[in-house]
């Protein structure tokens, strides 16, 4: 079955619906920089629990889990597994201790324990992920809508990158949660339709799908061996753990919705809400993975020969699905996608804004001027094109995600570990601090550039940078501490 014009009338139909429901909330948005950045904290709970999941999910996930378990297992199930332990230090540690400060910045609380020096660092780390993640998922959502509708891969990023772009910069921070909690729903209903139509669409019933998945081995969480070069159930594990305090803890997409909540309590109900959605949703599109494989082992004549992993999901899309369903999906695909990137342009505005012009312009809180929505309103515009630049330059990388993933371990610079360490140490002492961040990037550096061959797998370069600065800046903080009280 081919796209037809219904399909194309679903899709355009939501992705316009979508950035004009976003542009709605210019009045809202453009009453001062606290309703741009945090709606003045009015955002219901539940629009901000869909916010963190759409926030959390991303075309990576919408492609990469489904194309992960048909070529491999449930290995990747075992990331969302560690979910509840970040969020249960979201809402006992990380939650309180933001709406605590008051700040909007998830960086200012650094500021407090170690001076400007670590705020700055932080906060420039930040930005440089964040634009590499734009033109990444640009990119990566450019790939299938080319397979898809055969559209230019260059096209579709600077297009999807200005309509995204346009009313994520006149809707602030509302337009984000709230088309994040559409678009969120659209993904869903999408994922659980496309499930119980491969389900259901067996030759022999749903039993054949189950038969054929387990005699592949298409359940297995992974290995169980001590290597730390194959992601075994441990090295996912402890990678899921790190990596979702990092989100949950000091992540600025994420502590910025803390933000938007009415009051810590409905801040902490809306990110447990996201954040165990994430679950049940990410065992949907694993199981997508496993049934497309059943299913094309079923009937290998509707997948042409040699299609790779990550295009099968894809091609069923557009070959499998019924007329008008398979555009609502690729309508949940590219979803996913905007999402992410207007979240990472609100975010980086916010970040510029808070952590750079206001220290540097000495502006306090509370204080409004009309230069002030300027600023927010053209660093949105240069994050978004600085976007759109970076992923037409990777179209010329083989490895998009590999990149990606190798960006975004060097640019992150091990910032879990100077916030845990600021978490834990009472005394304060910034020689230790500068020092411990030193090592840690070290380590990072050892492990994520090519020229240093390192044996261990990519996802521990986050354990193992965030360990390096804790532990050394624990050290050497009993060590200065000890010798300062003699």
């Amino acid at each position: 079955m081919e796209l037809t014009a219904l399909d194309f009338i679903v899709f355009f139909v939501f992705v316009v619906g979508v950035a004009l429901f976003g542009c709605s909330f210019y009045r809202k948005s453009s009453k001062g920089t606290a309703a741009f950045t945090k709606a003045e904290g009015t955002i219901p709970t539940w629009v901000v629990g869909m916010s963190i999941f759409a926030t959390f999910v991303s075309s990576i996930s919408f492609l990469g889990l489904p194309g992960g378990s048909y070529a491999g297992n449930w290995n990747q199930l075992i990331f969302s597994f560690t979910i509840p332990v970040a969020t249960y230090l979201a809402a006992k540690v990380f939650i309180p201790l933001y709406r605590g400060v008051g700040s909007v910045s998830a960086y200012q609380y650094l500021e407090q324990r170690y001076g400007y020096w670590a705020r700055c660092y932080v906060a420039i780390c930040y930005l440089l992920t964040q634009v590499c993640r734009v033109g990444s998922i640009l990119l990566l959502l450019a790939i299938p809508i080319n397979t898809m509708f055969g559209w230019d891969i260059g096209t579709i990023i600077v297009v999807t990158g200005i309509i995204t772009l346009v009313y994520s910069v006149l809707g602030g921070i509302s337009a984000v949660v709230w088309t994040d909690a559409i678009q969120g729903i659209i993904l869903i209903i999408g994922a659980l339709l496309c499930a119980l139509i491969l389900t259901f669409n067996m030759p022999e019933g749903p039993s054949q799908l189950f038969s054929i998945a387990a005699a592949n081995g298409k359940f297995s969480l992974g290995g169980l061996g001590a290597t730390l070069r194959e992601p075994t159930v441990w090295v996912v594990l402890i990678y899921g753990i790190f990596m979702n305090m990092q989100n949950y803890g000091i992540d600025q997409n994420y502590v910025q919705r803390y933000m938007t909540a009415k009051s810590t309590g409905e801040a902490v109900k809306g990110t447990l809400f996201g954040g165990l959605l994430y679950i049940p949703v990410s065992l949907v599109f694993v199981y997508i993975g496993t049934a497309l494989y059943s299913y094309y082992t079923a009937c290998p004549d509707l997948l042409p020969e040699g299609t790779a992993g990550d295009k099968v999901f894809p091609y069923f899309i557009v070959h499998g699905l019924p007329t008008g369903l398979t555009g609502l999906v690729i309508a949940s695909l590219f979803s996913a996608g905007m999402s992410t990137v207007a979240t990472s342009i609100n975010s980086s505005a916010t970040i510029v804004f808070t952590d750079f012009y206001k220290k540097i312009k000495r502006i306090g809180d509370g204080e409004e001027k009309k230069s002030h929505m300027t600023v927010l309103y053209v660093t949105s515009a240069v994050v978004g094109v600085v976007g759109i630049l970076i992923g037409l330059a990777m179209m010329k990388i083989d490895g998009v995600l590999d990149a990606w993933w190798k960006l975004s371990s060097i640019f992150s610079g091990g910032m879990l570990g100077l916030f845990l360490l600021s978490l834990v140490c009472r005394k304060v002492n910034r020689p230790a601090a500068v020092a411990a961040v030193v090592v840690g990037l070290m380590v990072i550096a050892y492990m994520s550039l090519p020229v240093f061959h390192s044996p261990l797998h990519t996802y521990l370069t986050i354990v193992f940078g965030t360990t390096a600065i804790f532990l050394v800046g624990f050290i050497l903080t009993k060590i200065f501490d000890k010798f300062q009280t003699k």
